[in-house]
């Protein structure tokens, strides 16, 4: 198995440079905000362990919210950010990146401070940041497989076709012919890479530790639970209420860069509210989410929701702020839907300690189920995704799910009644 692993570079941007540095990441798209994946500059297309990969500007119009709160607005810059989810390991990536595409990244990233005669390899890895948390749909699962499976799943839709224009309806034989269609036609199913033992290693140490720290830290939550859930209470409390309604037209603007495949992607910036109680808080409960989603969500769903490919939270600023970015199927309404519907204690845990967000009771309670609050806070933070870049456009999470189960019924040279006829119900 091959795993997957993240990159994300962070670069200060002049206020006066954002206009010129997005002129030229727009010369890497194809449509507003989809990259061309040959484009000139640095062509996505040519690295095969990419999954998904951006360009995008943060320019945070909510950084006032938090005068709500008595204090001034934090003095943070405007960010490019430049990530990658990729199977591998991200840094030889980059490597290979910079070898093939530096010109383009020069041009791109000299609209950056700092960025001057240094090493360019050197420059971006001194401004990589690790995520808070991260996710991965399904780990192990590789682009090259992704589009196998792909091929596979057309090729077998029209050899059934044609098997029961034939006149076979036994599934036991369809099965059969199917198998050997495969072999003959010589459809290429390459084998899973053999796991690397330093990221199984860390994979187990990560979990033995995260045990012992929920060790130590659950029975302290429960013997001063009445204490802070107190001091929970009362920040709830004394939050101030901020209803700001998001500007159509930025939105707008937005919107015409969605919906142009059939998955997109969101990015979004945000303060995090004042106080020692609410920074603890936030990065216990991104600790948590990490731990979950390494060690438990990892086959298809996070929670209850199936339809994100990969996402990130990212603490940065000293932790004064937090840019929260994923790859989902489907639109931004029905993305926002299907966590108030099926997670809001989730988002409440997580995103509940922003400025701005819905207030809460007992953390997981209310929040994210004020449904219109929530959408106008999101909206508000979300930000343009300049370039973005997908190396599987047309498949969504539940493609690649279905792909991959009908490749393992290939692979059985022998299912029972039941089993087959549901096999071939996915083809």
């Amino acid at each position: 198995m091959t795993p997957q692993s993240e990159l994300l570079v962070l670069a200060p941007v002049a206020p006066d440079a954002v206009a010129p540095l997005r002129a030229v990441l727009a010369t890497l798209n194809r449509a507003p905000g989809h990259a061309d994946p040959s484009n000139a500059l640095v062509p996505f297309g040519d690295f095969p362990t990419i999954h998904v990969a951006r360009f995008v500007v943060l320019v945070d119009e909510t950084l006032d919210d938090i005068e709500a709160f008595g204090q001034a607005p934090p003095d943070v810059p405007i960010y490019l950010a430049f990530m990658v989810d990729c199977d591998g390991d991200a840094d030889v990536l980059l490597k290979d990146m910079v070898g093939r595409c530096g010109e383009g990244f020069r041009r791109i990233f000299s609209h950056c401070q700092g960025f001057g005669d240094a090493e360019l390899l050197d420059w971006l890895r001194a401004r990589r940041v690790k995520p808070s948390a991260w996710y991965v749909n399904w780990v192990g699962r590789t682009v090259g497989q992704i589009r196998e499976e792909a091929v596979l799943h057309a090729a077998l839709a029209g050899e059934l076709a044609r098997a029961r224009a034939d006149g076979e309806k036994n599934p036991a034989a369809l099965h059969q012919r199917l198998r050997t269609y495969v072999r003959n036609e010589e459809i290429k199913l390459t084998p899973p890479a053999p796991t690397p033992a330093g990221w199984r290693w860390t994979q187990i140490m990560s979990f033995l530790g995260g045990l012992l720290i929920l060790a130590i830290a659950v029975p302290l939550l429960i013997l001063f639970a009445p204490i802070w859930l107190a001091v929970l209470r009362q920040a709830e409390r004394s939050d101030p209420e901020i209803f700001k309604p998001y500007d159509r037209h930025r939105q707008a603007r937005i919107a015409a860069t969605e919906d142009l495949e059939v998955t997109n992607p969101f990015s979004a910036i945000g303060t995090v509210k004042p106080g020692a109680f609410r920074q603890a808080l936030m990065l216990g409960s991104l600790w948590l989410l990490d731990f979950a989603s390494r060690h438990i969500y990892t086959r298809g769903r996070l929670a209850r929701v199936g339809t994100i490919h990969f996402a990130r939270w990212v603490v940065i600023d000293g932790g004064k702020r937090v840019f929260f970015a994923s790859n989902y199927d489907g639109a931004l309404e029905s993305y926002m839907d299907d966590f108030i519907n099926k997670v809001a204690f989730g988002l409440n845990l997580v995103f509940s300690n922003g400025v701005g967000y819905p207030n809460t009771s007992f953390l997981i309670n209310e929040g994210a189920l004020r449904e219109q609050q929530f959408k106008a806070f999101l909206r508000r933070r979300q930000q343009l995704t300049d370039v973005w870049y997908k190396a599987y456009p047309a498949l969504t999470s539940f493609d690649l799910a279905r792909n991959g189960e009908i490749r393992a019924g290939v692979e059985r040279s022998e299912m029972k009644d039941y089993e087959l006829t549901a096999w071939l119900a996915k083809i």
